[in-house]
């Protein structure tokens, strides 16, 4: 059957598509260096072969760099000023509730996915994990189905069953390489059975959580993904591949983590006000951060203060940026109504946290690795098709993660 080059457009965004199977992938958490060290080692010859042959360059994420805030990014192009998610989790002042923010009921923007499907392209999300499937298939007509209950989906809910059979996988272990390695040999299904023509594949950071990039399992994961993305390219697909965010280890000299318990701090300086700190990176997932993020939000109780506390905050070793609210929507893109009083930022090697009993740390399944903060917002972009002059000049300037199908669907000759 022919592949649909009817345009489309979402939020301002037009899109039009050729007539060719188009792929994005969202490498969770992968820092370039990830992609640098298992290249250099000549392991990723496909990914290689797509930087010779069509671009490889390094992109700015959304912040705070966490995997449902860049997700929903990706897939409406817009920051999280626009889209509304800002964190994976949030304090609800409405509700007085402190929730997980991985629902479509949050999203404030519409998706390019559901605008391809409805200009007929035959669209599949495949996310490695639940939690980010609702937000990514919001209104939109296809296949969505998430490798952690892969052995669950049904036709009338995720619009395919039988998913183990078809992508010849049993559903993965969340905590494996595996869980990534099937999103991605489920793409290769879908477009070698015609079940989809335009792909969003968004894997899971559990192994850049756990080993660094020269570590012999990061190499064989990053080659075991390469090939995948070689059958991909060999099926004809237009592939882009970005990242949510990198990585970076929180340790000090001795390995061991190195937190700041900024609600703590603050009762200690400034006496107990009503702060209530909140760690947006806080999500199901216990193995991978322990809640400990380079990004938390702080609400306080005595509005009066506000200044004093963030000037405080600012010189705090370990602290690299703090900003009040209004000045927070407007350099770090955020929806006004879902961040807190004052935004906190980290260094490269620090996280924030609340206090320590809300941090258990004893599910790692190896050191502190995390993400959120500045550090963590520039992430690789690869592209399988030569760059047109006009997108050529567009990566010269500030290009975005969540560019990623504009260049990809537009910008390939």
């Amino acid at each position: 059957m022919a592949i649909s080059t009817q345009a489309f457009e979402a939020n301002g965004i037009k899109y039009q598509p050729a007539a060719k199977p188009i792929v994005v992938i969202c490498i969770d958490g992968s820092a370039d260096e990830y992609v640098d060290t298992t290249m250099s080692f000549d392991r990723m010859p496909n990914l290689k072969q797509m930087a010779k042959n069509g671009y490889r360059g390094m992109v700015r994420g959304a912040l705070p760099s966490f995997t449902n805030v860049n997700n929903s990014s990706i897939v409406t192009g817009v920051s999280p000023a626009v889209h509304g998610i800002s964190g994976n989790f949030f304090y609800d002042a409405a509700k007085d509730q402190e929730v997980m923010m991985n629902s479509a009921e949050y999203l404030r923007a519409e998706t390019l996915l559901a605008a391809a499907a409805n200009a007929g392209r035959k669209v599949a999300v495949v996310t490695a994990k639940e939690k980010l499937r609702d937000i990514l298939s919001y209104k939109m007509k296809g296949i969505a189905i998430s490798a952690e209950k892969a052995n669950q989906a049904k036709k009338e809910t995720h619009g395919i069953d039988n998913v183990e059979e078809l992508v010849g996988h049993k559903t993965p272990a969340i905590y494996s390489a595996d869980a990534s390695l099937f999103v991605l040999r489920a793409g290769v299904a879908f477009i070698e059975k015609g079940l989809g023509d335009f792909l969003y594949l968004s894997l899971t950071d559990y192994m850049q959580h756990t080993y660094s990039p020269e570590a012999e399992e990061s190499l064989a994961f990053y080659e075991a993904m390469d090939k995948e993305i070689g059958k991909l390219i060999a099926l004809g697909a237009v592939v882009g591949a970005t990242a949510d965010h990198g990585m970076n280890a929180k340790i000090k000299a001795d390995g061991s983590p190195n937190v700041l318990f900024v609600e703590d701090m603050l009762e200690e300086k400034f006496g107990e006000n009503g702060f209530r700190v909140i760690c947006p990176i806080t999500d199901p997932y216990v193995k991978h951060h322990g809640a400990l993020g380079s990004y938390v939000v702080v609400h306080v109780g005595d509005k009066s203060k506000i200044n004093d506390i963030k000037n405080w905050l600012a010189v705090q070793p370990g602290i690299t940026e703090v900003y009040d609210r209004a000045t927070a929507v407007h350099v770090l893109e955020q929806p006004e109504d879902r961040i807190g009083d004052l935004v906190v930022l980290s260094g490269r090697d620090v996280v924030v946290g609340r206090r320590p009993q809300y941090h258990d740390l004893s599910a790692l399944d190896g050191t502190l690795r995390s993400h959120g903060g500045r550090y963590e917002e520039m992430v690789p972009m690869v592209i399988s098709h030569p760059l047109s002059a006009a997108y050529k000049m567009k990566a010269a300037g500030d290009p975005r993660n969540f560019d990623i199908f504009d260049f990809t669907v537009n910008g390939t000759n």
